[in-house]
């Protein structure tokens, strides 16, 4: 083969390759539009063309091959094949003509039929509508009742009505503009609902603050019934127990329980805040209720515990606190029953804000007050409003810590005003024994303290030892002792007893006891008005032991836990000082008065030509002082002071008797100078011993009287009138009988011991050889004492 030949037979071949692929594809079913499309892309379509038409040929020599193969087989089916066309035809007429008398009978039927599928079509889009209708009409209907309920304000069945609307119907309302039109205006609804409760709340906060001054008014005048009930039982058993121990009466308890409902005390109305509470539950919105509610009374408390500056604290403080009582009580009722619109937390704080602030103000108008009586009205008040308060729960610690911290400035405000009380019953006191006529005055002014020394009632007019400042005094220490316990009562301290012995000692010692001292010493005072002020402190001293007992009483603990010794007021024994001190300023006044009588250097002759048996002029002037003074010191001094103040006054009657003799102003005496000495002391020593036992001393001091005050006068006396005045060197006879002298006075005195030429020695001495030797016996004793010292 030549090369041309070569390439068409390798042409041929490859041909035929591609055509057995085609064929290949088509035998399988496979989809040959990729093959064809490429070849179309590719731009040879002529090389497909060629490979189907091999394939048609393939497919044609295949046919007619098997054509070859069946041909008789395929002549029969022809036959049978022209058979059944025939009978095709003659069933085609039969049926033409089935047909046409098929259509001529439901011809009718068929247009029943239409009629009826009409119908049926109507039927269905009326039940559609009536359906679709029915939904709107519900739709509607709700609208219409959720209007009507907010119209009536019946805010919790219009919430229902919308969300029974949104869950069941609004989804099935097929006109779409009334779907939206309800979808708009639920939410509409819903914040006007919202609106409308929040105002009726504003309303409802504004009501219960103008309200809370009344509850809290309202609850703190029952805590003070209560307390007052508390107070007078308190009072009666005391009272029985006391008759129970003094043996008079039976001890009988009586309990009278009195049952206070709170709801019924306490009227306030929370139906709006109950609502609001409950809508804003079923608009989802609890939360921001909570925070609002929160927030408003947060800023109402922070506006009642502003303090008014137009009107003073002590006219506006029962308004302020029964505010702030009135505020919390509300409160506590909404922290009970409102479900959790106000937790425990919220309710403390506002409570630690209000204590906070009602400190600060208490802090600052205590500092400011200068009258006990406001500062106590005001501790009242807050106590009751602590006890009211603390029925509900809340901590009042740090307002009684406020009031104890004042209570030492109460006490000094105190102080002060019952000094200017004593200061004026003092300044008013006419010192004058108090005159009782009957018998109400006399338990009014003696019972009433245990002033009495008398075991019955005594006849009227009764004239007291003390004065009318006593029981004026009495009463003012009294109202002390009740001011102190009012103060303490209701406090921190449960036991104050202890508190208020040492404000009472205080007031005794500092105030009382610093007064009447001031008043003895005082320059203007006369002696009858100091002996009237020291019977008047023996009398208060005495009187410490009712003041203890009334203390203990009103404390309420027992008063037998006072009557040890170890419970006894210091104040009594600064007193029992006092007195003694009013005793000493007595005796001073009495002796300088005696001074003014006793001048005896110059108002009597040292050097007389005759002796006076009724004594100096000034003697009887001393007797008529002292009588008077000591009949009124009998009367009010106790047998103790009597005694103490007749043996000063002996002592310094003596005392001044020995200083004249001892004085360098006089020079010399003789024996009737002696000897009328000696009669002005029989005289004073008569008195004083008369004195003494008419006072009855003589049954209390039995180891002498107030004659034996005047011992030192009487040996010097005795000495300058003895026989042998030289005896007074002997020991044994000195211890006996002159004990009392001092030898240097003696020696003075005897040296001015001298009698002149005419005097009664002089006279006598050739008519007498004993005064001869008494003038002996004299010089003897003093050259003795000249040696002697």
């Amino acid at each position: 083969m030549d090369v041309k030949t070569k390439r068409r037979t390798a042409a041929e071949n490859g041909d035929a390759g591609e055509d057995l692929v085609i064929a290949t594809l088509i035998a399988n079913g496979d989809d040959v539009g990729p093959l064809v499309r490429h070849a179309f892309e590719m731009g040879r379509p002529e090389g497909l063309f060629h490979q189907l038409n091999y394939v048609l040929k393939k497919k044609e020599a295949e046919i007619e091959e098997m054509c070859k193969t069946h041909y008789e087989e395929f002549i029969l089916a022809v036959d049978e094949l022209r058979g059944v066309l025939v009978d095709a035809e003659e069933l085609k007429s039969e049926l033409q003509v089935d047909n046409l008398k098929l259509q001529q009978v439901g011809s009718t039927l068929l247009v029943n039929l239409e009629e009826l599928l009409e119908s049926y079509s109507i039927k269905k889009n009326l039940t559609e509508a009536i359906k679709m209708s029915k939904n709107c009409i519900q739709a509607l209907e709700l609208c219409v009742k959720c209007n009507t309920h907010i119209s009536e304000g019946q805010f919790y069945p219009a919430l229902k009505t919308l969300d029974l609307l949104e869950k069941n119907h609004i989804q099935n309302i097929p006109v779409k503009a009334l779907k939206m039109a309800i979808e708009g205006r639920i939410p509409v609804i819903k914040l006007h609902i919202e609106k409308t409760v929040c105002s009726q709340v504003n309303e409802w906060m504004v009501h219960i603050r103008s309200s809370a001054k009344d509850i809290g008014q309202t609850a703190i005048g029952r805590t003070a019934t209560v307390r007052q009930r508390d107070e007078e039982m308190l009072e009666q058993q005391r009272k029985a127990e006391e008759q129970s121990i003094s043996g008079v009466g039976d001890l009988v308890y009586t309990l009278d329980a009195e049952e206070f409902d709170e709801d019924s005390v306490l009227e306030f109305d929370l139906t709006p805040l109950y609502r609001a509470c409950h809508i804003h539950d079923c608009l989802g919105i609890r939360e921001q209720f909570r925070e609002y509610y929160y927030t408003n009374r947060l800023l109402q408390l922070n506006s009642d515990l502003e303090i008014s500056s137009a009107q003073p604290f002590v006219e506006s403080y029962q308004t302020f606190f029964a505010q702030i009582a009135g505020f919390f009580i509300v409160e506590d009722r909404v922290l009970r029953t409102a479900g959790g619109l106000l937790v425990a937390d919220q309710a403390e704080t506002m409570w630690e804000t209000a204590v906070n602030k009602m400190t600060s103000v208490l802090e600052e108008q205590f500092s400011c007050m200068e009258s006990a009586t406001h500062l106590l009205l005001v501790k009242d008040y807050v106590t009751l409003l602590g006890s009211t308060l603390r029925q509900y729960g809340y901590e009042i610690g740090t307002l009684l810590d406020v009031l104890d911290s004042s209570c030492d400035k109460y006490h000094r405000l105190l102080l002060e005003e019952c000094r200017q009380q004593i200061v004026d019953v003092l300044g008013n006191d006419s010192y004058d024994q108090m005159m009782i006529k009957k018998e109400t005055d006399y338990e009014n002014a003696v019972l009433s303290f245990n002033l009495q020394t008398l075991d019955s009632m005594p006849a009227f007019p009764y004239v007291a030892p003390f004065s009318s400042m006593v029981p004026d005094a009495c009463r003012i220490v009294r109202s002390f002792i009740k001011g102190s316990v009012d103060y303490l009562s209701y406090g921190i301290h449960m036991n104050f007893f202890d508190v208020v012995r040492k404000y009472l000692d205080k007031f005794l010692i500092d105030v009382i006891n610093v007064t009447l001292l001031d008043t003895v010493n005082s320059d203007n005072i006369s002696v009858p008005q100091v002996m009237q002020v020291a019977a008047n402190i023996a009398v208060l001293e005495r009187a410490c032991d009712f003041f203890i007992r009334n203390a203990a009483q009103l404390c309420g603990i027992p008063v037998r836990s006072v009557e040890r010794p170890q419970a006894t007021l210091t104040a009594k024994v600064v007193l029992k000082t006092s007195r003694d001190a009013a005793y000493i300023a007595l005796l001073n006044l009495v002796n300088t008065k005696l001074d003014e009588f006793m001048t005896l250097t110059e108002s009597i002759n040292w050097t007389p030509e005759e002796t006076n048996e009724h004594g100096n002029d000034y003697i009887h002037e001393v007797i008529i002082y002292l009588d008077s003074i000591l009949s009124t010191a009998q009367q009010i001094l106790p047998l103790d002071a009597m005694y103490k103040v007749g043996s000063g006054v002996f002592e310094h009657i003596s005392n001044t008797i020995v200083a004249a003799f001892s004085s360098d102003s006089i020079k010399r005496f003789n024996a009737n100078a002696v000897i009328n000495i000696e009669y002005d002391l029989q005289i004073i020593e008569n008195f004083a011993d008369e004195r003494f036992y008419s006072a009855g001393l003589g049954e209390i001091y039995n180891e002498g009287s107030f004659k034996s005050c005047f011992v030192e006068a009487r040996q010097l006396i005795n000495l300058l009138l003895s026989s042998q005045p030289e005896n007074f060197m002997n020991p044994v006879i000195r211890d006996k009988s002159y004990y009392a002298l001092d030898y240097k006075k003696v020696a003075a005195i005897c040296d001015k011991f001298k009698d002149s030429p005419d005097g009664i020695f002089g006279s006598l001495a050739n008519k007498s050889a004993k005064q001869s030797a008494r003038k002996k016996s004299m010089d003897a004793l003093k050259k003795r004492l000249k040696d002697f010292n």
